[in-house]
């Protein structure tokens, strides 16, 4: 039961997921990747804008140092994601099948579960099976179907992936200006890196990866928050009488 109601909950997700790997796809061929490796990086990935910074240093080789930080920077979140999420897992949810799943963490995944009191094994197995499948599906049809759809739909379907992270950024920016001020230092600083003469000549990956650790801790120093805060406002009950309920 909690499988089905986890492929349930997927399934916006997948939806969404197609749309934007499609994109993924085109690019990568694009970057002189073909339709099977570019397939491969999404069925052994799932990271949308790991993949999109990925490929475009794989297209320039000997950039080993600028991969190795971007990766790091914008994949790092996923702990923290994992660790939030250890806190609500129930009692079977442990061992090898936290390695399995966890690697089908997303930023969207990790919303839908982080919404539960408790998340169980087969709930997330199946919050995670259709948005995967999606994935590697849509950047499949976008790889074959690339080098036949017209330039201007190919430039369109190339404002998929932008569109998607306006679509997770403005609604907690909305309702949080913590949130809105990280968001607006990191734009400043990557207009900064694409206008100024001499940091325009910065690699995008080591742009990226400068823009985000800044825009966090000056975001932390000017507006941090208060855990105090947090522990006073508890959800309620305890995770662990949770998963008793959840067992019972």
């Amino acid at each position: 039961m909690n499988y089905r109601y986890g492929l349930r909950a997927g399934v916006p997700i997948a939806l969404g997921y197609l749309s934007v790997s499609f994109t993924f796809g085109i690019i990568a061929v694009k970057y002189g990747f073909t339709v099977w490796q570019a397939t491969l990086i999404s069925l052994t990935t799932v990271t949308s804008a790991g993949q999109f910074a990925g490929i475009q240093l794989m297209a320039v080789p000997g950039l080993y140092m600028d991969m190795l930080i971007s990766q790091l920077t914008i994949n790092v979140r996923y702990s923290f994601m994992s660790i939030y999420l250890s806190q609500k897992l129930d009692l079977k949810f442990r061992g090898i099948w936290k390695w399995i799943l966890g690697f089908f963490i997303t930023d969207e995944i990790f919303a839908v579960a982080a919404s539960r009191p408790v998340v169980t094994r087969s709930f997330f197995a199946g919050l995670a099976t259709l948005p995967w499948i999606g994935w590697t599906l849509g950047t499949a049809l976008g790889a074959s179907m690339g080098s036949v759809l017209p330039t201007a739909v190919m430039s369109a379907l190339g404002l998929a992936i932008y569109g998607m992270f306006v679509a997770i950024v403005v609604p907690p920016s909305k309702e949080d200006k913590n949130i809105l001020l990280a968001v607006g230092i990191a734009a400043a600083i990557s207009v900064a890196f694409t206008y100024v003469p001499l940091l325009s000549k910065v690699s995008s990956g080591i742009a990226v990866s400068i823009a985000a650790v800044v825009a966090a801790a000056i975001a932390a120093i000017l507006r941090p928050i208060d855990n105090d805060d947090q522990a006073a406002a508890p959800e309620g009950d305890s995770v662990q009488t949770k998963k008793k309920e959840v067992q019972s």
